[in-house]
């Protein structure tokens, strides 16, 4: 059985590592870099580089995987009427 804590330092230490390393410059727009984003799946396991968004806030260039399917380009929206939901 995993500790849920070592599971969240392995996470938070491979972040560290791309945050230290060199960012790949947006090819749509070539001014923006991509940065990773990662997320919790439905049972609180780490998925790590589950997109990938452009930071040039003009640009708007994110790839997606979902379910095994890449989407390119998805409308981002800013999160604020999100609801958590409870654990």
């Amino acid at each position: 059985m995993h500790d849920g804590r070592h599971e969240l330092r392995e996470f938070w230490a491979q972040e560290e590592l791309v945050e230290k390393s060199h960012l790949p410059q947006c090819q749509n727009c070539g001014t923006g870099d991509l940065v990773p984003l990662s997320d919790f799946g439905g049972q609180g396991a780490p998925i790590h580089y589950k997109a990938w968004a452009c930071t040039n806030p003009n640009c708007g260039f994110n790839i997606k995987i979902r379910n095994g399917d890449i989407y390119l380009n998805e409308p981002i929206n800013s999160g604020s009427g999100h609801v958590p939901r409870s654990r």
